[in-house]
């Protein structure tokens, strides 16, 4: 059961959809994990990251965009998220990923952050995003760096402390 109204988008290996009810088990064992979650945002307790989940849910009904449930074709396991996430307090919207453990070095992140950039792009009018990345998570900063992305400046996020902003090539620089 699709829990918004996010459009369902295909890569070669991914499709880019809704959360579902099902998926909150995956997102919250990624957020209670301090060591992977660390950068991204973790949480103490079951109740604050299913609530981060809620969140996302959210999300996509006030802005009409979110994180997506990453689902791999060749099992649908829901493998991580990638989206457009702009939540009160953020300096604009960002193209943010996360990848839950056992998906990462195989470029599932660089291939649904692009499709997620397109989409924002394409659908809904975006002519810049941002990634927004803590000091330190050098994972990130390369796939900023190879999706074309430059850094801009430091500033103090809300929720994370002090953040990097790297700034995506518009639609333009991508056609």
């Amino acid at each position: 059961m699709s829990l918004t109204a996010a459009p369902r988008l295909e890569t070669d290996r991914l499709i880019l959809r809704s959360p579902e009810p099902g998926d909150a088990e995956s997102y919250i064992a990624f957020l209670m994990d301090h060591d992977r979650a660390a950068k991204f945002g973790s949480y103490d307790n079951r109740g604050d990251a299913w609530r981060w989940f809620a969140l996302n849910v959210g999300h996509w009904h006030i802005h009409g965009y979110g994180y997506f449930s990453l689902e791999l074709k060749e099992t649908g396991a829901c493998c991580g998220i990638s989206g457009i996430w702009n939540p009160e307090g953020w300096p604009e919207p960002e193209i943010g990923w996360a990848l839950f453990a056992g998906h990462e070095g195989k470029g599932l992140a660089m291939e649904a952050a692009l499709r997620a950039r397109r989409w924002a792009y394409d659908a809904l009018g975006f002519t810049t995003l941002t990634s927004n990345i803590v000091p330190g998570n050098e994972r990130s900063v390369t796939l900023a760096q190879r999706m074309g992305a430059t850094y801009e400046r430091t500033y103090t996020n809300v929720y994370m402390g002090e953040d990097e902003l790297w700034r995506h090539p518009g639609p333009e620089a991508l056609a």
